[in-house]
């Protein structure tokens, strides 16, 4: 599978979360928030938690549980927003997923490149 670059942006991370608190990010900045988007990425965890809560846990798309071991997140303050680098070779279905589970709707796709 193909790796890709995605760069993200993040307007306000200090209030950027989640709307269900067992899921949403609730670090301090944006190393924090790297961290938590890349383990959330290595491994299913965040996935398995989200999917048990669901109504039918079984009727949920597995592939959204995808993983990459190798996934690598950087996030850096610039300017008056935060910006994300994200390499990974998941489909952008699962990076939403796990993005909206951390942050909501907080974040938006700046560009998207081969990595």
């Amino acid at each position: 599978m193909a790796r890709n670059h995605y760069y993200l942006s993040i307007a306000d991370l200090a209030h950027a979360r989640g709307d269900d608190p067992r899921f949403a990010y609730d670090g301090a900045g944006p190393n924090d928030f790297a961290t938590a988007l890349q383990q959330a990425l290595r491994d299913d965890a965040l996935f398995q938690r989200w999917r048990a809560v669901q109504p039918d846990p079984d009727a949920v798309d597995s592939s959204l549980g995808s993983t990459d071991p190798a996934a690598q997140a950087t996030a850096q303050v610039a300017d008056l927003h935060t910006d994300v680098d994200l390499v990974t070779d998941l489909p952008m279905s699962v990076v939403r997923h796990r993005l909206y589970l951390l942050i909501g709707a907080a974040w938006q796709l700046r560009d998207m490149r081969a990595a």
